[in-house]
């Protein structure tokens, strides 16, 4: 029998020699493509001593590690659902996307162990394990008593292989459902796209909680029996250091700007780099420039979304990469953008559709949310609002549901409003993006006080920090009288974004 398990496909492309290093952390440690077989069978056999219901979500916040990866790894050939939360989100996140996915394992640091363990009991969740970053925690003690052989569950290529949470900018967040097919398919096209080679060397200093680190490096990798040279965390000495030991770097905007803010950033730390890769936020074309004349590389931009994976990419070979675009769609990957029911003519602006084998199905238990994103005829509408040139590149300019992407990080204003309108003192509120040298777009809040009442904006920041995670708390809290409005009452964000947009660009 076909067996279209993701897993299968990552591990049918180890190396021959089994024993050559996949990855290498930052301290030293080598893990072998044995060790990923045998760590992540072990996991995997852990997982179906528990004695699952079929299709169980596996939820996930932990620091990053190596042994978290063969966790995600290890779901995937135990026939599971991964669930990867960021680990900054604080207790009431965590209680809604416990409450939303109803997962039957979640797997936590143990720092967090005392309140994650309570909420996720208090919901229902039969197993509470812990992992560490430093190879400790009670899900390696289970799992080390396990059998280090382990046959991979049979998967249809629909069959759901982890599920994403990412927020609309009313109500609660989405969990985007991604099958083993739209994964694998995203994989094997960005593998033969960015000529991908098992001579290559990947550093990879991304979080493994989102798309970008996770599927995109990870799954590059491993689909090609590349090293990877392990970052629990971007430091840019430490990656500038073991620069001239790779070829391939993935990054969000802000990675570059920290590069290029260090004097050892030089064309001899990338001699041996043949592609760097940056998405998840736009790269300002200063940046773009200046790295260019820096390095003597051209970054690469691409574009793509949690239900998605990779939609567009600026080319590898065989073509311009264009700064402020996101290049042409992807082999076997349909983008359009529309404007009044009809495609639009290049330079012309509008909503952008996609179409493709890797997006995604729809969002879990929320079949009407689904049927308002995906067209009369089966494309679906990113929210993203961009224009094609007249060779077909693609530029992303705004965001019609005002989605801020700060650091490469997704914030949704109306989730950070509620936040705000619930503080004491608090009228109302409206939350933009204005543009940021570090972190591409940095979270404003434009707060009302509550009549007979005085706020400061230093001590919301403070009561928010223990609210939200820390990339959603605005960089500065700015109170006026009253919020723009419009005729129909609406508050008038663009009107926010023109008057305070110098506010982190001192020269305009």
């Amino acid at each position: 029998m076909n067996n279209a398990n993701l897993f299968c496909a990552l591990r049918a492309n180890y190396p021959a020699n089994t024993q050559s290093t996949a990855i290498e952390t930052e301290n030293g440690h080598c893990y072998s493509y044995a060790d990923l077989e045998r760590g992540t069978a072990m996991l995997a056999n852990w997982l179906e001593f528990l004695q699952l219901p079929s299709g169980a979500r596996i939820a996930v916040q932990c620091e990053k590690s190596v042994e978290a990866l063969m966790l995600y790894l290890a779901v995937l050939r135990a026939g599971y659902v991964y669930l990867p939360l960021n680990t900054a989100y604080q207790a009431a996140e965590l209680e809604y996307f416990i409450g939303n996915a109803q997962p039957s394992v979640l797997v936590c640091s143990g720092q967090h162990f005392g309140w994650a363990s309570k909420l996720a009991f208090k919901a229902g969740v039969a197993h509470v394990f812990t992992l560490n970053d430093d190879r400790t925690g009670t899900l390696l003690d289970r799992a080390s008593r396990m059998s280090d052989q382990h046959a991979p569950a049979v998967k249809q290529s629909a069959d759901l292989a982890a599920i994403l949470y990412t927020s609309g900018t009313t109500g609660r967040s989405k969990g985007a459902m991604l099958s083993h097919g739209n994964l694998l398919s995203n994989a094997v096209v960005l593998k033969e796209f960015w000529g991908w080679q098992s001579s290559d060397v990947l550093i990879h200093a991304l979080p493994i909680f989102h798309v970008h680190g996770l599927f995109v490096a990870s799954h590059g990798a491993l689909l090609s029996g590349a090293k990877m040279l392990w970052f629990n965390q971007f430091e840019p000495k430490a990656v500038i250091e073991k620069l001239p030991e790779a070829t391939v770097f993935m990054g969000v905007p802000t990675l570059y700007v920290r590069l290029l803010a260090q004097p050892q950033f030089t064309r001899q730390a990338c001699r041996n780099m043949r592609l760097f890769i940056s998405g998840s936020a736009p790269l300002l074309i200063e940046t773009f420039k200046t790295f260019q004349e820096r390095s003597g590389h051209t970054i690469l931009e691409r574009y793509g979304m949690s239900e998605t994976a990779m939609l567009t990419s600026n080319p590898y070979q065989g073509g311009e990469r264009r700064g402020g675009t996101v290049g042409p769609a992807l082999p076997g990957v349909k983008v359009r953008v529309r404007a009044g029911g009809k495609d639009c003519e290049p330079h012309a602006i509008g909503g952008i559709e996609v179409q493709g084998p890797n997006v995604f199905s729809g969002y879990w238990r929320m079949p009407e949310k689904t049927r308002e994103e995906f067209t009369a005829d089966g494309w679906f509408i990113t929210g993203d609002v961009g224009k094609f040139d007249a060779d077909g590149y693609l530029s992303i300019v705004g965001r019609s549901k005002d989605l801020i992407i700060s650091g490469g990080y997704n914030v949704y204003p109306a989730e950070v409003e509620g936040y705000l309108n619930e503080l004491t003192g608090v009228q109302e509120s409206a939350v933009v993006g204005l543009a940021h040298a570090d972190f591409g777009e940095a979270v404003i809040a434009v707060v009302v006080a509550r009549a007979g009442t005085s706020l400061d904006g230093a001590n919301i920041i403070d009561a928010l920090k223990g609210k939200i995670a820390n990339f959603k708390v605005p960089k500065q809290v700015v109170v006026v009288n009253e919020l723009p409005r419009n005729a129909m009452g609406k508050v008038q964000k663009n009107v926010l974004r023109d008057r305070y947009q110098n506010l982190f660009c001192a020269k305009g």
